[in-house]
Order: C-alpha cells, then sequence, then structure tokens
C-alpha cells in the first residue's frame, strides 16, 4: 500500500522539486478527507502542484480561478430553459469535479468564497433548490496570496477552518533552483505524467486510514495537547472539536503512508503544525509568529505522557 503512494510522491516530485514534504502532507490531507489550503507568494508552484496531484492520481480536475467579479453560480451551476423539453435543466458547474482547484480563493468576495462552504464540509452542494451530491472523492486545494496584497480578502474563520492543513511552499533550495533553471518548464512535464492511481484506490486508502487504531494513550497525548492550546495564555483562542478530529484524521493518515498500523505520537507531531497553524492565534501578550511556529511551540510545551 505505501508503495502506491510512494509512486505518487515521487512522480509529483520530479514536477515541484525539493518539496517533497509539502507533497506527503498534501496526500495525508486527501486520505484523511480534508481540504488542503496552500498561502504563498505567486510563483512557486501552488497552481502547478494541484495539477499534478490531479493527474498522478488519476482525478478529475478543475480549475476556478477566482476573482472580484466571480459569483456564487459560476462555481455551482445554474439551471438554464430547454425550449425543446420547455422546462428548466440544471447545468451543472465546475465544483462538479473530484478535485478542485481554487486559485487565488481570497481575491473573490466573501459571498462567492461562501459557495465553497455546503461543498467543503458536506460533500453536496444546493442550487436552485435543490441538493445534489459531488463525487467521490472529493477534495479542493486552495490557493492564497499572502493578505497584505492588492485585491485580496481575508477568508473568514469558518471558511478557514473547512481546510483541514494549510502549507507553505516556500522559495526552492539553491540545489532544486538549479534544476529548474537548467531543466524545462514545469508546466511542460504536466503532459507527460501518467496517473499511478485510480479514484477508486484513494477511496479505499481512505477507507484504510480511517481503520489505523489509535491507543488510549495517543488520545491522552491528543487531548493534552488540545487542552493545553484551551488553557495557555499564549493563544488567544484553543483548538476546537473539529481541529481535534482534523488532527487525529491526519495522524491516522500519516501512519498509513508510513506503513504503520497504530498512530505514533510523532505522526500527530509531523501533522500537527499544518493542521493547527490556520486555527491558532497568539495571545495578548505573545509576541506575534507564523501560524506553523505556534504549532511547534504547542508540541514542545506538552510532553509525550
Amino acid at each position: 500500500m505505501s508503495l502506491q503512494l510512494e509512486s505518487v510522491v515521487r512522480q509529483v516530485g520530479e514536477v515541484i522539486l525539493g518539496k517533497e514534504r509539502q507533497i506527503r502532507l498534501a496526500l495525508a490531507c486527501m486520505l484523511a478527507r480534508g481540504h488542503l489550503l496552500i498561502e504563498d507568494i505567486p510563483g512557486v508552484g501552488k497552481t502547478t502542484l494541484a495539477h499534478a496531484l490531479a493527474i498522478t492520481l488519476g482525478l478529475q480536475f478543475q480549475r476556478i480561478q477566482f476573482t472580484s467579479d466571480l459569483l456564487p453560480a459560476d462555481i455551482l451551476g445554474v439551471s438554464v430553459y430547454d425550449r425543446d423539453a420547455s422546462t428548466f435543466r440544471f447545468h451543472p458547474g465546475p465544483i462538479f469535479a473530484q478535485l478542485i482547484l481554487a486559485d487565488e480563493i481570497n481575491r473573490a468576495t466573501p459571498k462567492t468564497q461562501s459557495a465553497l462552504l455546503e461543498a467543503m464540509g458536506e460533500q453536496q452542494v444546493t442550487a436552485e433548490g435543490e441538493t445534489r451530491a459531488l463525487p467521490e472523492p472529493f477534495f479542493v486545494i486552495a490557493t492564497q496570496n499572502p493578505s497584505h496584497q492588492i485585491g485580496t480578502f481575508l477568508l473568514p474563520e469558518s471558511q478557514l477552518d473547512r481546510f483541514l492543513m494549510r502549507v507553505e511552499l516556500g522559495y526552492p533550495d539553491a540545489q532544486a533552483e538549479r534544476a529548474l533553471l537548467n531543466g524545462v518548464d514545469r508546466r511542460d512535464l504536466l503532459p507527460t505524467l501518467a496517473p499511478c492511481m485510480q479514484p477508486q484506490d484513494m477511496v479505499l486508502l481512505q477507507r484504510e486510514a480511517r481503520k489505523v487504531h489509535v491507543s488510549a494513550a495517543l488520545l491522552d497525548y491528543l487531548q493534552a495537547l488540545v487542552d493545553h492550546s484551551r488553557s495557555s495564555p499564549d493563544y488567544m483562542n484553543g483548538l476546537s472539536p473539529r481541529a481535534s478530529l482534523a488532527l487525529l484524521n491526519a495522524a491516522r493518515a500519516w501512519a498509513l503512508m508510513n506503513d504503520r498500523s497504530e498512530v505514533q505520537p510523532e505522526d500527530v507531531q509531523a501533522i500537527l503544525p499544518s493542521v493547527v497553524g490556520h486555527r491558532l492565534h497568539p495571545g495578548r501578550d505573545h509576541a506575534p509568529v507564523a501560524g506553523s511556529e505556534l504549532g511547534a511551540e504547542l508540541i514542545a510545551a506538552v510532553p509525550i505522557p
């Protein structure tokens, strides 16, 4: 099973150079049936990563470019009158795909951003008064530019909470950037990729991830982390029960990817900064730091039972 996932990591890593950890986190997020937010400056490969994952996993792919004039109907779909049938016929929007790239999601208005809420939370959409199921698996990768850039709208906390993980790609190291400069355009490699898996394989792996054993001692550790976030003055708000479940599901997925049948503390520690970084905010007396650093501080503050 891990060999199948390793082939995915290896192929995507040939396109996105020097970012193996981020690729593994994206896969773990999908195995945990979550959604991924990639926040970084333009030009570091956010869109290319999403496209490479879709091809490698054999998933139906749709890209939605979020702009200030994008409407909810542009995402969900719209009913058009069919003269021949004398009735309205629903035309599904791009949301009806297995992997959605919501590109530059924070350039759209909050009303349009909220059109994704039901889809991400319930794996269904309600349009024209009718509820329609989305395909399985269903995975949203959203890219976001830093909030200080012109023309961006901050994602509300309810929208941020729908993302199981948030990751940053960052600049490539010197070796990876030299390979980029000497090689072909990474986007030109996308048509050469072949699927390493089929959609039903991912569904089966998601079910296997839910079966990974979690001991009582591990749950004690996870609860200790959550309790510390709620009681410590270092954080403005503690982690919610939804965040606790996100930690558990992501740790199970990470253990599965490492071919373990039981979650270990190091699995929780590996995924925690990406799961809690967009959910924790520094307390009043805490120096401003990035969310991932808050996650690292939380790990350091809570000993393993």
